[in-house]
């Protein structure tokens, strides 16, 4: 067997997935299932043979199944991003659309490149540290500050949990008529149960089906038939407006858009994607290799991110800015304001979305302060690990989740609520983009994988943007 190998053309993973047309990620993770029986050489590369290259070529002949096994092998980028347009960011959206129409379009392109490196920035350093962002950043912090801002960001996490259960209760009231608190209960308690009992490898594949929910405000978008001259001329060039609503809205789209949550949720799922993908025992090459498939990951979720953002914008501008409703308190308001006049589709793809985005993004909501929470008291923590041995860290999920649903039973309007989370999710960004920026460009700590100079020119640009937002929001503020 080996002497036919050694007769036959070895290809380097770079030269296989040139040859058959797939991203690094997917050549990747091919070997990962056994698709693909890859030759170890002395000097730890890995080889792909003439026969496997062919086989390979064959099976992606059909379009759908070379889609399917690119889908297959995105992992926690697609759903950092993905979760990002969770219900609660739904509303803040929405506001936004139908208080200022286009005006704030812009957002959706600029935002793109800043969140793209801040993301890569935070999964470079899951994989080279192996350690969750709350650890290495009690490196540059102390400790009792890198627990105030977790406390911070638990508690902002919260507000935001039991806004997207109560956005998701009504929505199944809307649509079917079930009791609203009956449906608050159901929804939190399957989602601990779910993220309870599956491990982390099994628990994912759950989460990367939730977001193809998110393309229901792709398709609401298109049923609204905005005019799409007015809207490329908005979605570019920057517009500002010199009045308070306007630097809050901004600052809470930004909060919402490039959110501390995920900054911890993207560094810790890097460390569980580490568990399970050892493609080679030498731990420099691993490390490389996993931080080339991972832009493309982090580069999709963004991009899938953004893409929705810009759709709900456009979605309300055109249907309910333009019609006099500018006063949207949340995402099924929306819903249904958008029924007489975009359509029964519209409504329903715009309901039935705010469900499926909610179960993909509670968990990641309650998973990233579980994570940093332990990481800071040094608790055992993980989604791969049982229950039995990490009890404190799925404890903090199912509080954080229960908390987030009493919220609906005490009055307190998590609607309202939300816009200032978002507001205080961009204040907490602010300092963790400085560590983040910090520490990604220490070589003691990344070794020889400091941040590429587009992530240093986008991650401090966007510390730059927040800093002036905060101080003349501040200047409104107490004038």
């Amino acid at each position: 067997m080996k002497n036919k190998i050694a007769k036959e053309k070895l290809h380097t993973l770079s030269e296989f997935r040139r040859e058959v047309g797939i991203p690094l990620v997917v050549a990747k993770k091919l070997i990962l299932w056994g698709e693909v029986e890859a030759v170890k050489l002395v000097d730890e590369t890995l080889r792909v043979t003439e026969a496997d290259v062919l086989k390979i070529k064959k099976l992606l002949k059909n379009p759908w199944k070379k889609t399917s096994l690119y889908f297959k092998a995105l992992g926690p980028g697609l759903i950092t991003g993905a979760s990002d347009d969770d219900p609660g960011g739904i509303g803040t959206y929405s506001s936004v659309g139908a208080k200022f129409g286009l005006t704030l379009l812009w957002l959706a392109a600029w935002l793109l490149p800043v969140m793209f490196a801040v993301q890569e920035a935070c999964a470079r350093i899951g994989i080279v540290t192996n350690h969750g962002l709350a650890s290495v950043l009690q490196k540059h912090y102390r400790r009792k500050i890198v627990l105030g801002i977790v406390v911070l960001l638990i508690t902002a996490n919260v507000v935001n949990i039991g806004a997207d259960l109560g956005a998701m209760a009504a929505s199944l009231e809307m649509l079917s008529g079930i009791n609203f608190f009956a449906s608050a209960i159901f929804f939190a308690f399957l989602i601990i149960l779910i993220e309870i009992i599956f491990q982390y490898h099994f628990y994912v594949k759950i989460l990367k089906w939730l977001t193809i929910s998110v393309f229901a405000y792709v398709l609401a978008g298109f049923m609204a038939h905005p005019n799409w001259q007015e809207v490329f001329r908005s979605a570019f060039v920057p517009r500002f407006i010199g009045s308070e609503d306007y630097l809050f809205a901004l600052i809470a789209v930004f909060g919402t858009t490039v959110t501390p949550y995920l900054f911890f949720w993207q560094t810790s799922e890097e460390v569980e994607e580490g568990k399970i993908a050892q493609f080679s025992s030498e731990a420099d090459l691993r490390i490389r290799n996993r931080i080339r498939h991972m832009r493309t990951d982090v580069g999709t979720g963004m991009i899938l991110a953004n893409f929705v953002f810009f759709f709900i914008v456009v979605t309300t501008a055109q249907v309910l800015f333009k019609n006099g409703i500018t006063n949207i308190q949340s995402a099924e308001e929306a819903a249904l304001a958008l029924r007489p006049l975009a359509g029964e589709w519209a409504y329903l793809l715009f309901a039935l979305g705010i469900i499926g985005t909610g179960l993909l993004a509670i968990p990641v909501l309650a998973g990233s302060g579980a994570y940093a929470l332990c990481e800071v008291l040094r608790w055992r923590e993980g989604l791969e690990l049982k229950f039995s041995r990490a009890k404190g860290f799925y404890f903090i999920i199912a509080l954080s989740i229960i908390i987030g649903l009493a919220m609906n039973f005490l009055g307190i309007e998590p609607i309202k609520s939300l816009y200032y989370s978002a507001y205080l999710n961009g204040i907490i960004a602010l300092p963790l983009l400085v560590a983040i920026m910090i520490v990604g460009n220490d070589k003691k700590i990344m070794g020889e994988e400091t941040h590429p100079l587009w992530v240093k020119v986008f991650g401090w640009a966007a510390v730059g943007f927040m800093a002036a937002a905060v101080i003349f929001s501040l200047i409104f503020l107490f004038n």
